[in-house]
C-alpha cells in the first residue's frame, strides 16, 4: 500500500512539473518585461498625463532620455527585441493605462529584421493597427513616429526600411494630431551613407551622439 501510495504521489508530482513547464513554455513573448513595468509602477506610480516613450531596444536602452528632455515627463516603456504585434498585444498593459497626453513610438524594425517574409506594407499595416487602438482607447491623443532608423547592421532592410517610413508617414499625414519624425535622414552623412559614429560597436544601438540627433528631431515635436 506504501509503494501504491508513493507511485501515486510520484505521478502526480511529474503531472504537476508537466502543467508548469508547459504553462512556461507558452508563456507570452516579454511577459517578465510586462510584470516588471507593473511592479516598478506599483512601487513608484509614473506621473500621470505624461509624454509615453514606447517600442523597442532603441528606447529600452535610452536609459536618460529624461535628461534629454527636462521639463517634459516622460515614462518610458521600451522593451529589447519587441516589434509591432508586441506592442499591439499589450498596448491594454503598457500605452493605455497611463492616460498619456502624448505618445512616442519607435518599433517596426525588428519587424522586419525578424524574417525576410516581413515586407514593408507588414510593418505599415501593423503600425495602423495598433494607431488604431489608440484612437479607438485615448481619442486623439496626440502620436508622434519616430522612423526606423539606418542602423548599419541591418543595411540589407534599407530598401524596406525606407518605403515602410514613406508609406507610414503619408498615412500619419491624413490622421489629426499625428506626426512622423524622420531621424533616418539625419542619420545619414553626406553620401548617403549611415554615420557609424553614432552607433555603438554593434552597430544596430546608438551612442550619445545617435541620441542627440533623436533629441534635435523630437524636441519641437514634445508637448510642454
Amino acid at each position: 500500500m506504501k509503494l501504491k501510495n508513493l507511485l501515486i504521489k510520484c505521478k502526480i508530482a511529474l503531472f504537476l512539473q508537466c502543467v508548469t513547464l508547459a504553462g512556461m513554455a507558452q508563456q507570452a513573448p516579454f511577459a517578465d518585461d510586462i510584470r516588471l513595468f507593473r511592479e516598478r509602477d506599483a512601487v513608484t506610480p509614473p506621473p500621470k498625463h505624461a509624454i509615453l516613450f514606447v517600442g523597442s531596444s532603441s528606447f529600452t536602452k535610452w536609459t536618460d532620455v529624461q535628461d534629454y528632455f527636462p521639463g517634459y515627463p516622460i515614462i518610458n516603456r521600451g522593451f529589447g527585441g519587441s516589434s509591432l504585434p508586441d506592442l499591439i498585444r499589450y498596448a491594454g498593459d503598457i500605452i493605455f493605462p497611463y492616460q498619456p497626453k502624448q505618445i512616442v513610438i519607435y518599433c517596426g524594425e525588428n519587424d522586419l529584421a525578424a524574417s525576410d517574409t516581413v515586407s514593408a506594407a507588414t510593418v505599415v499595416s501593423r503600425f495602423k493597427t495598433l494607431f488604431g487602438m489608440i484612437r479607438r482607447q485615448l481619442g486623439e491623443t496626440p502620436v508622434v513616429f519616430v522612423s526606423l532608423k539606418p542602423s548599419p547592421s541591418r543595411a540589407r532592410l534599407f530598401p524596406k526600411m525606407k518605403e515602410a517610413n514613406a508609406a507610414i508617414k503619408t498615412f500619419l499625414a491624413t490622421q489629426k494630431k499625428a506626426v512622423f519624425a524622420d531621424v533616418y535622414s539625419r542619420m545619414l552623412d553626406a553620401n548617403g551613407q549611415p554615420r557609424e559614429s553614432l552607433f555603438v560597436g554593434d552597430m544596430l544601438h546608438m551612442n550619445a551622439s545617435g541620441y542627440a540627433i533623436w533629441k534635435q528631431v523630437l524636441l519641437p515635436l514634445l508637448l510642454k
